[in-house]
This record gives C-alpha cells, sequence and structure tokens, in this order.
C-alpha cells in the first residue's frame, strides 16, 4: 500500500525553505536509502507560498483565485515523499527516519503519514 509522508514548516521562517549545503546531503542520503530499500515511489520539496503559487478556493459556488505568498497560513506543505510499504507501522517509520534528518539539524518539524486511496478502496 502507498503512504503520503508530507511535512510542514513555518511560511514566515524563510531560513527553513533554504536548507544548508549539511542538510541537503542528508536528505539526499535518506532518500537514497528509501529508493534503494524499493519502498520510495517520488519525493519532492515544494518552494513557498510566494514563489509561483496559487490557490483556487470554491466556497457556495463562488470561485476565489488567490496569488502566492497566503499572509493567513502559518505552516504549508514543504515537501512530500510517496512510499510503497507493506502497513502503517512500515510507513510511520520510513516517516520517523525522515523526522531524524530535520531534528539533526535542529529544525521543528512536523509530519503528517497519510495512506494513498487505492481504486480498490472505492470500487466496492
Amino acid at each position: 500500500m502507498r503512504f503520503m509522508i508530507m511535512h510542514k514548516l513555518d511560511e514566515h521562517r524563510p531560513e527553513l525553505w533554504q536548507p544548508d549545503p549539511a542538510f541537503i546531503a542528508r536528505m539526499g542520503a535518506f532518500m537514497a536509502e528509501a529508493n534503494q530499500a524499493g519502498v520510495l515511489l517520488a519525493g519532492e520539496g515544494l518552494r513557498p507560498s510566494s514563489v509561483d503559487a496559487g490557490r483556487i478556493t470554491v466556497a457556495g459556488g463562488r470561485t476565489t483565485v488567490t496569488d502566492g505568498p497566503y499572509a493567513e497560513t502559518k505552516e504549508l506543505i514543504a515537501g512530500f515523499a510517496l512510499v510503497q510499504v507493506r502497513d502503517k507501522a512500515e510507513a510511520m517509520h520510513w516517516a520517523q527516519r525522515f523526522v531524524d534528518v530535520f531534528v539533526e539539524a535542529g529544525i521543528d518539524v512536523e509530519v503528517d503519514v497519510r495512506r494513498v486511496t487505492e481504486w480498490e478502496d472505492v470500487a466496492g
């Protein structure tokens, strides 16, 4: 089964969105290990909402389009990894390893782990 591991960062702390070379090296090593283990399907970092971002909101039949940056949003999803694992426990193991990369750099982070809905889940 597939899980999405997403990390959020504080939009108002630009230094978090420009990691130093040591952090990039640790994250690269983690991604290489997950890839070599055969669990990593995709993984990317996202730019802050001040860079080429837009939001489309529909409420009550009315559509609103907003360009970034999003002043009202403190934390945003800053990156993701899509993994193929046996179960939630294995997904949480890889998520904790992902978190450890941030902890080693002294960066506060929040990571969400969400199971991807498969066709079999909704096809009945």
